[in-house]
């Protein structure tokens, strides 16, 4: 086994507080082909820490802070790979000792009656990675059972396990700018305590992509869209923000085909508890009432469909009759919610904004569109909200029948039947050959050339076989023509500027022009910017109809760009860089955006369309 260790603290094997000594070493560095640790000898804990968890000395090292409540004086000893921490008493054994192997951290503490331990701090800076802590959520303090993973986005996970079993729970506490893990001590009760957190990379198994390095991105960050909010208890866009309802189904679609994450622990299990807070009654963003910055008339038009879906998710991954039958009538009343929108009777679910034209006013909104593309102007009936409304009919008919509840199934089979008939009649718009956005209870039709739109009514089966082809054939030659080619940066959400009678926030900042057609604020944020989110639906659609081709032109320099980390972090602008302009310039907010990386399920549909040829 080999390590690098720092050379000046060969030197600094002495016990002795760092304060006695000021010209001693604060820290240690400890490198493997797995982990990069930068040790504190001031304190109990990590100055600096990543993971490789393809063991490619991938490091971008995130900056760890000191604990929030200091520590009484220690003196730290170091042992080749291993670091001491002693008490007063340095005759009793080290109340804290970090030790790195290959692959793996150890972290040990005694108790002491005279002298008894701190909880161990890690302390995450969130400029490089969002690290997050994933598992279950015990009691209300955002507190995570063991086993866990530590995961550190575009890097890759630790997974954390403690003797004696019962040790845990670990401390949980988040915002934007910090993530802190708390390890509890050793007590009276376990006077020895060893947590072992072991480098792991969790991802669906697909032959003959472990070998190939292109698909380094894919391993590394399969599980970059799990954030778990503590204060909120939720699945959210990162540890220390919103927690969105229309999402959920993303996260269940990543959940549903992931590994185990550790022995008696799924990804599943964290969609479950998330829906669990859902039934319970808590409010998120999409929902009307939530946070006070901005509101909905009601829950946007695809919350309903996504709780569904990761309901649905949930229950064909885990197999949980028990939690399906205790909560059948709750899924139920969300799908009659969703159904009693469709005020006319025409088989459309619709969203009470208009949708018109010229209908949103200067300044912030005091409301948001349909959709998760809060600034455009999605309104009335909504073509994305109906894609995903119809696959959750079909996924309810499947749980209807699952639990005997007949009548049930045959209604939702019938709204998923009667929606199919009508979507693309509805949305289609003869004038480009593409499908349209939204179509605004005025009637009309509007066609910003959305990629997403038209690859998830593909995907889902909602456009027939003759046009689907087509359809892709007019949005790529669009694309070419006006020459977005850096796939590096993902895809833009629509290829011509959104007009400003059609956009919503009126804000440079977030793709609000001054021109009447918008052109002065395209390409910044969902204006036309570039991002990896939804970029999924376009890639699905084209390994749907066989074009791998196609879809490998848009996949691979996204892969190698989630490889390097490029859809986290900010740029010299200060923006962040889960959206960009089409030269590569930063305009998003979040500093990581999750749902940039549910396009990574775009490997498993490229692995079946590969099956198929």
């Amino acid at each position: 086994m080999m390590f690098k260790i720092g050379s000046a603290i060969l030197l600094a094997i002495a016990i002795m507080p760092p304060a006695a000594q000021a010209d001693a070493p604060s820290a240690m560095r400890v490198t493997t082909d797995f982990i990069d640790a930068k040790i504190s000898l001031a304190w109990p804990g990590f100055q600096g820490l990543s993971v490789d968890s393809l063991g490619k000395e991938h490091f971008p090292l995130v900056t760890m802070i000191p604990p929030p409540k200091p520590w009484p004086p220690t003196s730290a000893a170091v042992h080749g790979s291993r670091v001491e921490y002693f008490g007063a008493d340095r005759s009793k054994p080290p109340l804290w000792a970090i030790e790195i192997r290959k692959n793996e951290i150890r972290l040990e503490s005694r108790w002491s009656a005279a002298d008894p331990p701190e909880p161990l701090v890690l302390d995450a800076g969130t400029r490089v990675s969002h690290v997050t802590l994933l598992g279950r959520l015990e009691g209300t303090n955002g507190a995570i059972q063991l086993p866990a993973i530590l995961h550190f986005p575009d890097q890759g996970s630790f997974q954390i396990t403690a003797q004696p079993d019962n040790a845990g729970p670990l401390g949980y506490w988040a915002n934007r700018q910090n993530v802190r893990v708390t390890f509890p001590a050793a007590t009276r009760e376990h006077p020895k305590v060893i947590y072992r957190l072991k480098v792991t990379a969790i991802y669906p198994k697909i032959p003959g992509i472990a070998a190939d390095a292109r698909f380094d991105g894919f391993r590394r960050n399969w599980l970059n869209i799990f954030q778990i909010n503590p204060q909120r208890r939720l699945l959210s866009n990162i540890s220390g923000s919103d927690s969105c309802g229309y999402c959920y189904y993303e996260y269940a679609d990543i959940a549903a085909k992931t590994p185990p994450l550790a022995k008696g622990l799924t990804a599943s299990d964290m969609i479950r508890q998330t829906l669990d807070r859902m039934i319970a009654g808590a409010i998120v963003c999409g929902m009307p009432g939530y946070a006070g910055y901005y509101d909905h008339p009601e829950p946007t038009a695809d919350t309903w469909p996504s709780f569904l879906i990761a309901a649905e998710d949930y229950i064909s991954a885990s197999h949980d009759q028990d939690w399906l039958a205790a909560n059948y009538n709750h899924l139920k009343s969300w799908t009659g919610q969703m159904l009693a929108t469709d005020t006319n009777d025409d088989g459309l679910i619709k969203y009470p904004v208009s949708g018109n034209s010229n209908t949103w006013p200067n300044g912030r909104p005091p409301l948001r569109p349909s959709n998760w593309w809060d600034t455009i102007g999605f309104g009335h009936e909504d073509a994305y909200a109906n894609a995903l409304a119809y696959r959750a009919l079909l996924g309810m008919a499947q749980l209807a029948r699952e639990t005997g509840h007949s009548g049930d199934q045959a209604r939702d089979k019938a709204a998923a039947d009667k929606l199919h008939s009508v979507f693309f009649k509805t949305f289609y718009d003869p004038q480009t050959g593409v499908l349209a956005g939204w179509r605004s209870a005025d009637g009309q039709l509007h066609d910003y050339y959305f990629l997403w739109v038209n690859g998830i009514a593909i995907h889902y089966g909602l456009v027939p076989t003759d046009k689907a082809n087509d359809i892709m054939d007019r949005l790529l030659a669009k694309m070419n023509e006006v020459g977005y080619t850096n796939f590096a940066l993902g895809l833009p959400g629509n290829l011509v500027s959104v007009a400003g009678k059609d956009y919503v926030h009126h804000d440079p900042r977030f793709g609000g022009g001054t021109n009447e057609d918008g052109s002065d604020a395209f390409q910044i944020y969902e204006n036309g910017g570039a991002t990896a989110c939804f970029a999924y639906f376009t890639m699905a659609a084209l390994y749907d109809l066989g074009r791998i081709q196609d879809g490998d032109r848009i996949l691979f320099p996204m892969l190698d760009a989630f490889a390097k980390g490029d859809f986290q972090g900010f740029g010299a602008n200060r923006m962040s860089k889960d959206w960009r302009t089409w030269n590569g310039e930063p305009h998003g907010y979040e500093g990581l955006l999750n749902d940039n990386y549910y396009a990574l399920l775009a490997v498993l549909d490229r692995e079946r369309a590969l099956k198929r040829r």
